[in-house]
């Protein structure tokens, strides 16, 4: 399952889950996406969250650097890619956590 977590008032989140949902089709991929809203500081710091969006596949950031971060809370997230700082994290990189992630 790959899970979205965003806050309101962060426009990075928006559209992101149709173009995951286009990117799996074109990838042959038929996996389950949710969305799910982080609201309070004290959910962001229980759920890990990393900022807006974080995307999850069964629970495992797909960001490889996630698990050297702990900076917690309700903020735009960006992603450092090999093409510069971006608000969404590379296609690639979901597609490889899917690989190693999904049962």
């Amino acid at each position: 399952m790959i899970e979205i977590l965003y806050f309101d008032g962060c426009p990075n989140h928006d559209g992101l889950e149709e173009h995951l949902r286009a990117m799996l089709a074109e990838a042959g991929k038929a996996v389950p996406i949710t969305s799910r809203r982080i609201e309070s500081a004290e959910q962001a710091e229980q759920e890990r969250f990393l900022g807006s969006p974080t995307i999850r596949v069964n629970g495992v950031d797909v960001d490889p650097a996630a698990s050297d971060r702990d900076a917690y809370g309700l903020m735009c997230r960006v992603y450092a890619t090999d093409d510069g700082l971006r608000g969404t994290p590379p296609d690639s990189w979901v597609l490889d956590a899917l690989r190693k992630h999904a049962g």
